[in-house]
């Protein structure tokens, strides 16, 4: 196996393979054009390869400033387990901290709080949760 992490913008099929891999799109909402145009749109982010497979992705919304949103942080189930989100994380977190960005927020996905806590990020308090609408 050799994996190779990218800064380069993945081919939207690719990416609509790895993020139907998620069940985060089960209802059809998101076309590969939509999903792409989201990630393209993006302040950064990392590819993960196997050869030429997309195995894992992970990005960063920001105003390049202070505001910074870790997203779609994606590894494919066969290749789970094996560093390669820590690697992710870790590259996504390294560039923001680079850019003079302190404050990193994110949302995680059922059952990952763990897995956040071992890179020092912190669940927002009872009284002061996240909000958000969905429309």
């Amino acid at each position: 196996m050799t994996i190779i992490y990218k800064t380069t913008l993945p081919k939207k099929e690719s990416f609509f393979q790895l993020y139907s891999t998620t069940g985060w799109n089960s209802n059809g909402i998101y076309t590969e054009d939509v999903l792409h145009k989201a990630i393209k749109n993006s302040w950064y982010f990392i590819s993960c390869y196997n050869h030429e497979d997309l195995i894992g992705f992970g990005r960063v919304i920001s105003d390049g400033v202070y505001q910074t949103f870790i997203c779609d942080m994606i590894v494919h189930p066969d290749y789970q387990n094996r560093g390669i989100g820590s690697k992710i994380l870790t590259l996504l977190t390294e560039k923001c901290q680079e850019s003079g960005i302190n404050w990193i927020q994110l949302s995680c996905a059922k059952g990952k709080v763990d897995f956040y806590k071992k890179f020092d990020f912190q669940e927002r308090p009872v009284d002061g949760p996240g909000m958000y609408k969905f429309m």
